[in-house]
Order: structure tokens, then sequence, then C-alpha cells
């Protein structure tokens, strides 16, 4: 069995809906376990900040699929929840990136893991410390740390302590 981390953001319509519905999509997949849950938090937006605040958490999981099969279920749960790709970082009802899989470097034109922006942003590192706290980066094993960086714009928004509060 394979351990990834997966970061979940929306911004468009009613994000906690879209948040627990992809939640709730992965943990129904067959091949796929959800194993922790981060609280959720309301971000600011990066890149394109013309557009409305983020929430955004982490989740674990158990997956029998390689990574490029859980890519291919990510896309597939955010096509099934309305995502349309027409601006980068632009508004979406639902994102979810592989963040880590197992200790894996992976590097293909359509799956880079680790994440390779996931170190510079506080609404990525936030919700994953907080469901693996001692985790790191598995190519340099430096740990990841918040503190580093600044004016990070991220809020609790609504705590979690499990699983079921948004299956």
């Amino acid at each position: 069995m394979n351990t990834a981390y997966l970061s979940i953001g929306s911004n468009i319509g009613d994000r906690l809906h879209h948040l627990k519905e992809a939640v709730r999509a992965l943990h129904s997949h067959e091949e796929i376990e959800v194993m922790k849950v981060s609280s959720i938090y309301e971000t600011v937006p990066v890149g394109f900040t013309e557009q409305a605040d983020f929430l955004n958490m982490a989740v674990s999981v158990a997956t029998s699929l390689d990574p490029f099969q859980l890519l291919a279920a990510c896309q597939q749960i955010e096509s099934g929840l309305g995502r349309v790709r027409e601006i980068r970082w632009g508004p979406r009802t639902v994102d979810l990136d592989i963040l880590l899989y197992n200790n894996d470097n992976i590097e293909a034109e359509n799956l880079i893991v680790p994440h390779p922006r996931m170190g510079e942003r506080a609404f990525v590192l936030v919700p994953l410390l907080e469901i693996a706290p001692s985790i790191g980066h598995p190519v340099t094993e430096t740990p990841f740390a918040v503190e580093a960086l600044e004016d990070d714009g991220v809020l609790l928004w609504k705590k979690v302590k499990g699983i079921g509060q948004l299956l």
C-alpha cells in the first residue's frame, strides 16, 4: 500500500461542499482510503490574485494506485465537481494536488512529486503539517517549516477532528 498526501482547495460556489465532496469521492474510490484530514483553512489567492479567497485542506491517503493512476483519479474527481481549467492559478470549484507519494521523486511531463512549490506555500504546509507534523522533503530530507514563510495569509476556518466530519 502506498501513502500519499494531497492538497484540496476551492474558491467557487459552496467551497465547503466542494471540499467535502472531494474527500467523499476519494474515500469512496475502491483503491483509495482517506486516512487523515486536516482542518480547513481560508487563504488568500496566490499567483492570479483577482479572485475569491480559497478554502484549503490536506488529506493523507492509503492507495494501491500508482502515482499516475492517483493523478488520473484526482483529475476525474475535479472534473466531476465542475473544475474548468481556463486561467493558470485561477478560480476553481475544486483542485486536488498530489503533494507527496511515498518518498518518491517523480519528474514526468504531467506530474512532479514532491509538488514543486509546496515548500513555498503556507496554504499547503499549514494543513499538511497539521496531519503530518514531522514530515520532510523526501529528496532533501529537510523538514518542512511554516515559520520560514512570511505573510502567509492562512486562517483557521473550521476545526476538523476526524474524517467523519467530512463524509
